[in-house]
């Protein structure tokens, strides 16, 4: 009996386990089965295929910077430049002329240098070939030649340039080009969007996307390269953009623009103490940049406009010392003789709130408004004085006190004593780093042949008087009756030189 039941027992235990074995086993199958239908639901591309799909992809609303780039770069080029070394680069002095004349062009010469390349970009502002850039790209360069973003090459010629905003306006002989019209960079706000396009590090067409970081911020940084060039006084206008966008060297001249593709400011500098990008970067205000680029145009050089005052920001020590009952506004700390703002009232003392009804609070917003201005024009100033708000009507004036527009003469070419005499182009005079003058040409049949010049020099003094055009040379040597004149100028290639020349 005992043994029948063992014999019962083990064969419903073979049975048990026989079942658990199978139903584990269909288990684990199933669980296999699952896993390998989520990893080939979770990596569809197991099999490897070289097919390529479009995916959609969803981005916020507001935030898309495509249309931005296809609008702008195409209107974005490449400025490259060229430095020849020049003589006053390597030995001068006023001996030069003379032991060039014994011991040839090459006397002095310490190293035979090649040409220096530069580079920048540019901002196409109209169909017919005018493009805005920086004045730091093509200062003193001899030749200046533009790369479209087709990669079409032209050579171009500079009309115009102003150091006090460091902007710049070139030509090249090209029409129905893409543009980038102007946006308001009034309307930009703390916060917002923009793309910064250029050729950095000789990267073309390169779009870079960041916030607008501040505005009307001052660096110091144009009227710090003024000094090093020997420049007297400070007629700078910084009142910049700044960006987090990235901007490296060759950046310099290229958009800063808005989500709408609209041309909001020109990328300018940088802060960093590497020479590359550190975070943050400066661009110069639309509103400045189409009131250069119009003056430039209309008159062939910037018409400043000056308040006729000397400002200081106020901060709390400043408050403390003049009594000031705000920190808002800025403060007058002189006004100056004979201008526009002695005229209307201000006085030292008083605290400007604001200019045609924009608020300044710091000498960078208020020194940006005026900018916008030319020498004749009016504007509202709303200032505090004992506490009290007032309002006067300034008529701006320019560096000469007066209300008068300068427009520069087209000089023409001028014949003296034998010689002829032409006038100094304007890529001339931004090379040489001069304001005027008249070159001469045809010395060997003139009776200038005794005085060592020769064909090119270009004279820009006689004794006391600047020359600034080819009539100026009749006009100053015929005002000499007798004794010795001294002739001072340059040649092309950078070299000053001084000659005497007898009269009488």
């Amino acid at each position: 009996m005992k043994t029948k039941q063992f014999i019962v027992g083990l064969t419903l235990s073979a049975l048990l386990g026989g079942g658990v074995a199978v139903g584990s086993y269909k288990l684990l199958e199933d669980d296999n089965q699952a896993n390998t239908s989520q990893e080939e639901v979770q990596y569809p591309k197991v099999r490897y295929t070289s097919e390529m799909r479009s995916s959609t992809n969803a981005v916020p609303e507001g935030l898309n910077f495509i249309k931005a780039a296809q609008v702008s770069t195409p209107a974005v080029v490449h400025v490259m430049t060229e430095y020849s070394v020049r003589s006053s680069d390597r030995y001068n002095s006023p001996m030069d002329p003379f032991l060039r004349e014994f011991f040839g062009d090459g006397f002095g010469e310490r190293v035979p240098q090649g040409p220096q390349m530069g580079s920048g970009s540019g901002v196409i502002i109209a169909s017919n070939g005018y493009i805005v850039t920086n004045n730091h790209v093509i200062d003193r360069a001899d030749k200046i030649e533009v790369v479209m973003d087709d990669k079409r090459k032209f050579e171009a010629t500079l009309v115009g340039s102003d150091p006090n905003t460091d902007l710049a306006l070139l030509k090249i002989n090209a029409d129905k080009l893409p543009v980038i019209r102007y946006g308001n960079s009034d309307d930009l706000q703390v916060g917002e969007w923009v793309l910064a396009v250029g050729n950095p590090m000789n990267l073309t067409s390169t779009v870079t996307a960041g916030i607008v970081s501040a505005k009307g911020r001052n660096i110091n940084i144009l009227s710090t390269n003024q000094r090093s060039n020997g420049q007297v006084g400070d007629m700078t206008i910084e009142s910049f953009i700044q960006t987090d966008a990235a901007v490296n060297p060759g950046n310099s001249g290229g958009a800063l623009v808005n989500l709408n593709g609209d041309l909001v400011g020109i990328n300018t500098a940088i802060a960093s103490q590497t020479g590359s990008f550190a975070g943050y970067s400066f661009a110069v205000p639309s509103a400045i940049v189409s009131k250069v680029v119009d003056d430039l145009l209309k008159y062939g050089e910037v018409q400043r406009a000056l308040l006729g005052a000397n400002i200081q920001e106020i901060d709390a020590a400043l408050a403390k010392e003049k009594g000031l009952k705000t920190l808002n506004g800025v403060y007058i700390a002189r006004v100056t003789e004979k201008s526009g703002a002695q005229e209307a009232g201000l006085q030292e003392g008083d605290v400007i709130t604001s200019i045609n009804d924009v608020a300044v609070n710091k000498s960078s917003q208020l020194l940006e408004q005026i900018a916008r201005y030319r020498p004749g024009d009016k504007v509202k100033v709303a200032y505090l004085r004992g506490g009290k708000e007032k309002t006067a009507n300034v008529t701006l004036k320019n560096l000469n006190s007066s209300t008068e527009i300068t427009k520069r003469a087209v000089a023409k070419s001028a014949s003296f004593d034998g010689a002829t005499f032409e006038p100094v182009s304007k890529q001339e005079m931004n090379k040489l780093g001069i304001d005027g003058g008249a070159k001469i040409s045809g010395v060997r049949n003139s009776k200038f042949r005794e005085t060592g010049i020769k064909d090119g020099f270009i004279i820009t003094r006689i004794d006391k008087y600047n020359v600034n055009q080819p009539a100026d040379v009749e006009k100053y040597l015929k005002s000499f009756e007798g004794g010795v004149v001294y002739i001072e100028g340059v040649y092309p290639d950078g070299l000053k030189a001084y000659y005497p020349i007898g009269k009488g």
